[in-house]
C-alpha cells in the first residue's frame, strides 16, 4: 500500500526580497515596523542572504524516503505486492511550499493515507498545535478525504538523544585537550511566551526532559550543563527564559572559559543557529573571553535520519 509521509517545517525566505512578505504571513497579515524589516533583512544577509531551511529539509525528506522504503522493503512481512511504499513531502508553515500545498499535491498524486510529523521534537500549542491546524484545514478542502495521522513529539526517543550525543562529542574535540574536562555544555531552545508554561503547555517539561536524557547519555554530571532560550520574539512581553544572552554573562562570572552550545529543540541549520548561535552569541562570548563552540546541526545526519525512519514506521504501523 503506499503512504505518504509529510515532513513540516516553519519555512524561510529564499531571498533578501522575500523578508516583508515572508514576516506578513508570520504576523497573520499584520504590517511590520521598518526598523524591524530591516533588522531581520540584516540578519539574514550575514547568513547568505537566504535562508537554506527548505534545501535542508528537503534533503532530510529525500533521505528519509529512502530510508522508509529500504526498511520496508527488508521487512519479511512486506516482500509481497502489498508491500508498502512511502513517498516524503515537504510543506512549510510559513513559506513555500506551504503545507496546503503539500497536502494537495499528496491529494492529487493518489494518497489516502499518510503521516505527518514537525521537524521539532518538542510540542506546544504555539509550535506543533499550529503545524496541525494548518494540516487540518487543508485536509478539509480536499474533495478525497486523506487520513493523516499526526506525531506530536517524539522529544524523548532514543534515536534523537544518541544522534545529538554524537555531535556534541564530535565538537568538543575542537577543544584543546586540556580543556575538555572543564567544557561547560550549554543546551538551548527556541524561546515561546512565558504565560504558556502558566497554561500547563508541555514545551517547557518536554524541553527539559530532552536536556536531562541528553546530559545522562553523556554522563554530564548537574554542575557540568544548563539549558536556557533562545531566539525569543520582538513582542513586549515576556518570554520563556533564561535567554542565552543572560547566561553568557553569567557564565563569565562564574569562570567557565569553554562552553560547548547545542540547540536541542532545532533540526537543521537556519537563522536562529547562524545569526543567533553563530554570530549573535559567539560575539558576546568572545567579548566576555569565552570560547564558545556549536555542536553541528543534526541536518541529514543518517544516524538521525535512520532512526527518525524507524520510528515513522512504528508509529505508522
Amino acid at each position: 500500500m503506499k503512504k505518504a509521509v509529510l515532513v513540516m517545517a516553519y519555512g524561510g525566505p529564499d531571498s533578501l526580497e522575500d523578508i516583508q512578505p515572508y514576516l506578513l504571513d508570520i504576523r497573520g497579515g499584520r504590517p511590520t515596523s521598518p526598523e524591524l524589516i530591516s533588522e531581520i533583512r540584516e540578519r539574514y544577509a550575514r547568513i547568505g542572504g537566504r535562508s537554506p531551511l527548505l534545501e535542508i529539509t528537503r534533503a532530510q525528506a529525500s533521505t528519509l524516503e529512502q530510508c522508509l522504503n529500504s526498511l520496508s522493503s527488508h521487512d519479511g512481512a512486506a516482500k509481497d505486492e502489498a508491500a508498502d511504499s512511502y513517498r516524503v513531502y515537504v510543506g512549510m508553515r510559513h513559506w513555500k511550499p506551504y503545507i496546503r500545498e503539500a497536502v494537495m499535491q499528496i491529494a492529487a498524486d493518489g494518497y489516502q493515507q499518510g503521516t505527518a510529523f514537525c521537524m521539532t521534537p518538542q510540542a506546544s500549542r504555539m509550535s506543533t498545535g499550529a503545524y496541525l491546524q494548518k494540516l487540518r484545514e487543508a485536509q478539509e478542502v480536499l474533495s478525497t478525504p486523506i487520513k493523516m495521522n499526526f506525531i506530536e513529539s517524539w522529544y524523548d526517543q532514543a534515536f534523537l538523544i544518541e544522534a545529538l550525543a554524537r555531535k556534541i562529542r564530535g565538537a568538543a574535540e575542537q577543544f584543546p585537550p586540556e580543556a575538555r574536562s572543564k567544557i561547560h555544555h550549554l543546551f538551548t531552545a527556541h524561546s515561546l511566551p512565558a504565560v504558556l508554561k502558566e497554561q500547563g503547555d508541555p514545551y517547557v517539561n518536554q524541553l527539559e526532559r530532552t536536556a536531562r536524557l541528553l546530559a545522562q547519555e553523556l554522563g554530564l554530571s548537574e554542575e557540568q550543563w544548563t539549558f536556557c532560550y533562545q531566539s525569543a520574539g520582538a513582542g513586549a512581553i515576556q518570554w520563556l527564559g533564561p535567554s542565552i544572552e543572560d547566561i553568557l554573562p553569567e557564565f563569565a562570572k562564574a569562570g567557565f572559559q569553554d562552553v560547548l552550545v547545542t540547540p536541542i529543540g532545532f533540526m537543521a541549520d537556519h537563522v536562529e543557529i547562524l545569526f543567533d548561535l553563530d554570530i549573535e552569541a559567539q560575539e558576546i562570548a568572545q567579548k566576555l573571553g569565552i570560547r564558545l563552540v556549536r555542536s553541528e546541526s543534526l541536518n541529514t545526519s543518517p544516524d538521525f535520519i535512520e532512526g527518525l525512519a524507524k520510528f515513522i514506521l512504528e508509529k505508522a504501523a
